[in-house]
């Protein structure tokens, strides 16, 4: 039987990496929401702010990644315990890309905002409320072990993608009369496609929390529902 010295050492050990993991929700939600209104209130000095940010969020995935491998090693976790450790490291390498797509987003921004004013950006904005209430949600439900929460994303996934696609091809189509505003029309539709792939990851972290919750894999059920082409 354990002693109690390595019960406590495991307890902290645990709750510290779900603390982590946290953090690094928060900064990578944040770094969203920066990026994004760095894109609608033409905020350059924002946009550097999101790029320089993000080492915050590449530091902790790698420390969470650490932080698993050495609860692993040394406890030998078992059912909840374990499935916590596994969602946490998966959930870290979501929230990086997440991460990363706010980065790309700022980028964008950057460049959008160093030219006349571009009314096409307010079609963004729709989609990040989609994509935002589907990362607070998957957040939420890793926090509160909430399995039905984290199953409910991929439904609402669907309207952001149905979203994504009718200001793609509206973007597209401005493209055939830019006056000359084609190259901030592209760097546009890479917004929004980043905003679409934050909320397939958001249902990554979603699905990752079923798992959690009830030890049950819910990834590619759709495919497997769906009749497979003659």
């Amino acid at each position: 039987m354990p002693s109690q010295h390595i019960l406590h050492e495991f307890d902290n050990a645990i709750g510290a990496l779900r603390a982590d993991t946290l953090l690094m929700a928060s900064l990578a939600r944040q770094n969203l929401e920066h990026a994004m209104k760095a894109l609608l209130e033409r905020d350059i000095d924002l946009s550097r702010s999101v790029i320089a940010d993000d080492t915050d969020v590449d530091d902790l995935e790698l420390k969470i990644d650490q932080k698993g491998m050495d609860i692993l090693v040394r406890f030998h976790p078992m059912a909840t315990d374990l499935r916590l450790v596994i969602s946490s490291m998966k959930m870290a390498y979501n929230l990086e890309r997440i991460s990363d797509h706010a980065v790309n987003i700022a980028k964008r921004a950057k460049k959008i905002c160093k030219a006349m004013p571009l009314e096409e950006v307010s079609l963004s904005e729709p989609l990040y409320t989609l994509a935002d209430g589907l990362l607070r949600d998957s957040i939420t439900a890793y926090s509160d072990s909430n399995g039905e929460l984290g199953e409910s994303l991929k439904a609402r996934d669907k309207e952001l993608d149905r979203l994504h696609k009718q200001v793609v091809a509206t973007l597209s189509g401005r493209l055939e009369d830019s006056n000359g505003r084609s190259e901030n029309l592209l760097h546009l539709i890479f917004v929004v496609r980043s905003i679409e792939r934050i909320g397939d990851l958001s249902v990554n972290i979603g699905e990752d929390t079923v798992y959690l919750d009830e030890a049950r894999s819910i990834r590619h059920t759709q495919r497997q529902k769906d009749p497979q082409p003659e």
